[in-house]
């Protein structure tokens, strides 16, 4: 019984970053930028490893993914939806080959999935595809999306939203 409840719990932590919104909404632009601009929102964002993760959180006391990215681009100006799904449709939608630091990356189960998850990416290079996000288990974390076999099946999509 216990077992059972550890996964519904899981996969409810697991699905809970996508569930919240906003209430101001918001959109943004969605314009060209310099690596530079992407390099200090990637900064800032560091600032923030290490944050323990909080179910609809959207301050330094506790982030959920879309609460984390919502955050770190309202210091930047940029209005984002509190809600991973809807920051999907926010800006410009680019290919993995040309993410770069500060871009979003979005997450589903499935091709056809809904989204689950958004991170923000710190490098992409032949070392990989690095972000940082908040995870449920883990909080505020970065990590290598090509070493990493739960993440790695599940990118899907990148936008560029500043």
């Amino acid at each position: 019984m216990s077992r059972f409840l550890f996964f519904i719990l899981s996969t409810f932590l697991l699905s809970s970053c996508a569930a919240f919104q906003a209430a101001d909404g918001g959109s943004s632009s969605g314009g060209a930028r310099g690596n530079d601009e992407g390099e200090e929102i990637v900064a800032f964002a560091k600032k923030y490893k290490g944050t323990k993760y909080k179910y609809g959180g959207t301050t330094p006391k506790g982030f959920d993914c879309s609460g984390y990215t919502y955050y770190v681009y309202k210091h930047f100006d940029v209005d984002l939806p509190h809600q991973s799904g809807l920051q999907e449709k926010e800006g410009k939608r680019i290919s993995r080959s040309e993410a770069r630091a500060g871009d979003l990356v979005f997450f589903r189960r499935s091709k056809t999935g809904k989204v689950f998850h958004v991170a923000m990416v710190v490098s992409n290079d032949k070392h990989g595809l690095v972000v940082i996000h908040a995870t449920s288990s883990r909080g505020v974390v970065i990590d290598n999306i090509d070493e990493n076999s739960y993440w790695k099946t599940k990118y899907m999509t990148f936008r560029r939203v500043n």
